[in-house]
């Protein structure tokens, strides 16, 4: 029985998972957005999180210990620190974005979804843009109504003739 076993076991053995999650992580902060599959990324979420909490302090031990853990990358370290964890100075954690994806994998079918930081951009979107799917239905069904309205208020007005050329 699997009680209280955590994590998924994704048909490796530990130091190739730990080595997937390192380069799925690394990946994540260099492109800021991912494609992968959706067990992959339900995994890499706490670990790539774990590690923009650490870099939002920049102490000399922080940066060894990241940089440990992404197997020594100073690039990949120094954008973490620099560019990354700055953005998310004043928020507690969520700092990934988990969008699945309606088609799966060519080939196998297997579940795909899309891995992101979140941007202050993605969060200040107008309300407009945070509509839930029923209330943009409803906004459009409006929408199309008083257009149709419109139509049919020019349809009733009488044709004016233009005047004749001169």
């Amino acid at each position: 029985m699997r009680h209280r076993r955590r994590g998924r076991k994704l048909g490796r053995n530990q130091s190739h998972r730990e080595a997937l999650q390192r380069n799925l992580a690394r990946s994540l902060i260099l492109h800021r957005r991912i494609k992968t599959t959706l067990g992959k990324a339900k995994e890499v979420i706490p670990f790539a999180s774990k590690l923009i909490t650490l870099a939002k302090k920049d102490t000399i031990a922080n940066r060894r210990r990241a940089a440990s853990v992404l197997s020594g990358d100073r690039a990949i370290v120094k954008k973490l620190f620099t560019e990354v964890a700055p953005g998310f100075s004043d928020r507690n954690g969520g700092y990934i974005r988990l969008i699945k994806l309606p088609v799966g994998r060519l080939g196998d079918n297997a579940p795909q979804a899309f891995l992101e930081l979140v941007t202050k951009e993605a969060e200040e979107q107008p309300a407009a843009e945070k509509m839930t799917a029923k209330e943009r239905r409803a906004a459009r069904k409006a929408e199309r109504k008083a257009r149709r309205k419109e139509e049919k208020k020019k349809e009733q007005l009488p044709k004016q003739e233009s005047p004749p050329p001169k």
